[in-house]
């Protein structure tokens, strides 16, 4: 069993173990640069180096709740943002975050779990999961969630918030479940309150519905579309905003999408095109995977989306 010292010191190197090693010209990673507002520019190839750092206050405060409104989507308005972020800094011994010009520069993802029995009489956690068992309550995929968040339900569910930014490759993402993964195992043994029976990730995907411009507007058309799955909104195709959720369905207890209590006023979806045919409908996403799952689903995640090989999610152990 670690002891509280141990795993400070464990985390004290983390910084330095945390990175994507680009020095060698074969594990550079290849970053495309796409602007979100439909422009007929070219997607610019960029080299940058990843590093992977702990959450930390108050540095990360305002990157945190730019990520967090993002993930919330049209329904990020209704929430206290903020307390949110003061809850996962407070926590600074699990998660990560991805930052590319030293510790005190802005995130460009983060990945963190919060105990919902442990925070449940805080009032944003509070709201928060009443919010996660209407949504659920819509969609008949998730509704066996709207039992497993009451109280009395006997599950220890973390919930696990995930986000980052469009030109952030998803081949970060195996390192960081795995960083989390090993974090809680630590807290665990230091006898924290972070045995979960269940994950629950909240994500959000998005349809490419057609866009108005076109009927107004003789805009030339994009070659370039994405690997889509067949969506259930009136036919439209569904998008990933993270790939990597296709992979944790296979281990999933269940998962599906809702609609946003927020709807956007028609034609907004155009100022969001990354398509010239498409505009952009996004939508709330749920996973819930088992903990005794979890491992599995993080090693087959890190198998689809191999890292470079200087990425090394483990810690030292001395």
């Amino acid at each position: 069993m670690a002891s509280k010292s141990q795993t400070d010191d464990r985390k004290s190197t983390m910084a330095k173990r945390k990175a994507f090693d680009d020095s060698a010209e074969e594990d550079s990673e290849e970053v495309s640069s796409f602007d979100e507002s439909g422009s007929e520019d070219d997607w610019d190839e960029i080299k940058t180096d990843f590093e992977f750092f702990d959450p930390q206050d108050p540095w990360d405060f305002e990157g945190f709740s730019r990520l967090l409104r993002q993930l919330l989507g049209a329904d990020a308005s209704s929430f206290d943002v903020g307390a949110i972020v003061n809850l996962v800094l407070a926590q600074p011994l699990l998660g990560s975050t991805i930052k590319t010009e030293g510790n005190q520069s802005d995130p460009h993802a983060l990945l963190t779990v919060l105990n919902l029995k442990e925070h449940k009489d805080k009032p944003v956690i509070k709201q928060l999961i009443g919010y996660l068992r209407d949504r659920a309550a819509t969609s008949s995929g998730l509704s066996p969630l709207t039992h497993n968040l009451k109280a009395d339900s006997g599950n220890e569910i973390g919930l696990i918030l995930t986000e980052r930014w469009i030109n952030i490759p998803t081949e970060v993402m195996p390192p960081m479940y795995r960083m989390i993964e090993e974090e809680i195992n630590w807290a665990v043994a230091d006898k924290e309150p972070y045995t979960f029976t269940h994950y629950l990730i909240l994500s959000k995907t998005y349809l490419a519905v057609p866009s108005l411009l076109n009927e107004n507007t003789n805009r030339p058309k994009k070659k370039m579309k994405p690997k889509a799955k067949k969506g259930v909104d009136e036919g439209h195709s569904m998008y990933y905003f993270h790939p990597e959720d296709e992979i944790l369905h296979r281990y999933a207890s269940l998962f599906g999408g809702f609609d946003y209590v927020k709807q956007a006023a028609e034609g907004e979806s155009d100022s969001k095109s990354t398509f010239h045919d498409f505009g952009i409908k996004t939508n709330g996403h749920l996973i819930l995977i088992e903990a005794s799952k979890f491992n599995a689903a993080i090693a087959a995640m890190e198998k689809e989306f191999p890292g470079p090989s200087g990425v090394d999610s483990t810690m030292d152990e001395s």
